[in-house]
């Protein structure tokens, strides 16, 4: 009966936000708060069709950072639920509007086809471009290349860079190259990159920081060390010093490999390189540490942070928090929880579950249930999860 009732409650809810948006007085909305309308209703939104009429009636469009974030959401819940033929209807819909007729929303339609891994539409959306008369330029094409990579497709990374510049006069770019690269790293080719570098040289496009930190990804994933030697050598050769992002792809890639004490050494080559590390520097180093059981370490670069002048964020408290309940200190997990949600960081209900599942099992009923309180206070929609694990809490 509670359950039919919140179901009629939320339907109430959604119709009453869906009607501001299409009715008359959703012209005095402003874009932005047309969007985050949206955003509130697809974030909860199962329903394929409504899913559409939220994004047709907030009138979204690529330019704006919040609605590209509200596309994907959109594509995200539809692609969920197997809805491609709503995807592709609504997307072809929108290439009608005379305002997204260039190739800044073509672009971006390339992009959600691929993160819907309808690669097919994604490569018809570049080639359409032409009946459009759209003009095509390195974005269009990074953009595809790209969309490949979402949708896990590289094989067609090699054929459309190979042909696809010949065939439509695009010269490409560093970004197209970097993208390239990208995906041969990803797919465990990193050794074909020497040949993309070369052809680099030979067209005068100068490697950056990106081109590298990629090379680097790919050569440790692929636990080809020497050639993570060779990458650093060519960084010196075209004048790019390891900055701290190049440092933390490292450091995040040898934790990667269960190898957190290696990593942990370059994260002091850092500090004597009076190189400040920063929170995904840390958080990487943490995350390694717990992953391989040391707490303890995880622990002391938690605590090593701020006086370092590095405030921790949720995902550090987060992961701290969880490994503790596994490593079964439950009193300094409640303590960092209790720091996490003073700052509105609350971890999942997976770890708060097993936290207060631990307290329950240390004689901490009492924690436990003050936890579960706070829970339900700030996430009514979870009440009946909690609902179930306050009752089996003992007397």
């Amino acid at each position: 009966m509670a359950s039919a009732s919140r179901l009629r409650l939320n339907f109430f809810l959604y119709r009453r936000c869906f009607s501001s948006l299409i009715s008359s007085d959703s012209a005095l909305l402003t874009s932005r708060q047309k969007t985050r309308a949206a955003l509130g209703l697809l974030k909860s939104e199962k329903n394929p069709e409504r899913i559409v009429d939220i994004c047709r009636s907030a009138s979204l469009t690529p330019e704006l950072h919040l609605d590209r974030v509200a596309f994907s959401i959109a594509v995200s819940k539809l692609t969920e639920s197997k809805s491609f033929e709503f995807i592709r209807s609504y997307l072809d819909e929108l290439k009608t509007r005379p305002d997204l007729r260039n190739e800044r929303f073509m672009s971006h339609a390339i992009i959600l086809y691929g993160q819907a891994g309808m690669l097919d539409h994604a490569i018809r959306t570049f080639k359409q471009m032409d009946e459009l008369v759209i003009s095509r330029s390195s974005k269009s094409l990074d953009a595809l290349l790209f969309a490949c990579i979402i949708a896990k497709k590289y094989d067609e990374v090699s054929r459309i860079f190979m042909e696809f510049p010949k065939t439509y006069g695009i010269t490409p770019n560093l970004d197209t190259y970097n993208t390239v690269i990208k995906a041969f790293c990803e797919s465990g080719s990193s050794s074909s990159v020497y040949s993309v570098l070369a052809e680099m040289d030979r067209k005068g496009c100068k490697p950056n920081t990106t081109t590298f930190g990629a090379l680097l990804a790919g050569f440790y994933k692929e636990e080809k060390f020497e050639d993570v030697g060779k990458v650093l050598e060519l960084m010196k050769k075209h004048d790019l010093l390891p900055s701290v992002s190049t440092y933390n792809i490292r450091i995040k890639s040898l934790c990667k490999l269960n190898k957190s004490v290696e990593a942990k050494a370059l994260f002091e080559g850092m500090l004597s390189k009076d190189m400040k590390p920063n929170v995904v520097t840390y958080y990487a180093l943490i995350h390694g540490f717990c992953k391989e059981g040391d707490i303890e370490e995880a622990k002391r670069l938690f605590d090593d942070m701020p006086r370092k002048g590095c405030a921790p964020d949720g995902e550090c408290y987060f992961t701290l928090i969880y490994y503790l309940c596994q490593d079964n200190d439950f009193d300094t997990a409640l303590k960092l929880c209790k720091e996490s949600m003073q700052k509105k960081w609350v971890p999942n209900f997976t770890t708060m579950k097993m936290l207060v599942n631990g307290l329950v099992s240390i004689s901490k009923v009492a924690e436990g249930r003050e936890l579960v309180g706070q829970m339900k206070e700030r996430f009514p929609k979870t009440a009946d999860l909690w609902k179930e694990v306050e009752e089996a809490l003992p007397l």
